[in-house]
């Protein structure tokens, strides 16, 4: 059976009443692509083998954010990122960078300031606006996701065959190109 998405097609699948998701059932969730496929796309294998690596990629930075985030929020410390890679910010600038409102990132600066992790000063070049700057705290903090992220992919790389690791990093770089360079603002809501 035809499916209403163009490419694809409908697969024998579930009983229509076994799963309703969204007034979707299970039967209209099964589809597989058409195996004429555009030339130059990749194939399933492939893109089934980036996302396991992508899924590998994603543990690594959890387990690097574990220590941290037991003191701190996710979003706390993607401030305490920007702050180590592009130094102090105005508060404001800051907020934009994260994606949200001033007034919100303003409670957010008094937990991060009571906590240790930032210090906050007037602007000498205009009384209105607040710098944000990290403390020593601050860094050792985004120093300690960095290292624990460097350790966890050098062990995995040291794993590899001298061979192999030359394999991945140009694999890398070349998913890195195609990809191109993330934005700033794209990285801080992810955890940077």
């Amino acid at each position: 059976m035809q499916s209403r998405q163009p490419g694809v097609v409908r697969t024998e699948g579930a009983a229509d009443d076994d799963l309703d998701v969204g007034g979707e059932t299970a039967d209209d969730l099964s589809l597989s692509v058409v195996t004429d496929r555009v030339p130059g796309d990749p194939d399933a294998d492939l893109v089934e083998t980036t996302m396991h690596a992508s899924r590998a990629l994603l543990s690594v930075v959890v387990r690097s954010l574990a220590p941290v985030l037991e003191e701190i929020t996710p979003g706390q410390l993607r401030a305490l990122v920007i702050l180590g890679s592009q130094g102090s910010q105005r508060a404001g600038v800051l907020a934009g960078m994260l994606g949200v409102h001033p007034s919100t990132f303003t409670r957010t600066v008094d937990r991060l300031a009571a906590g240790g992790w930032v210090t906050r000063s007037e602007n000498p070049d205009s009384r209105r606006e607040v710098l944000v700057e990290l403390t020593p705290r601050g860094e050792r903090a985004v120093a300690a996701v960095t290292k624990g992220r460097r350790r966890e992919l050098g062990q995995v790389l040291a794993s590899l065959s001298p061979e192999d690791q030359r394999c991945v990093a140009e694999g890398f770089r070349l998913f890195a190109e195609a990809y191109g360079e993330p934005s700033l603002v794209e990285l801080a809501r992810l955890g940077g």
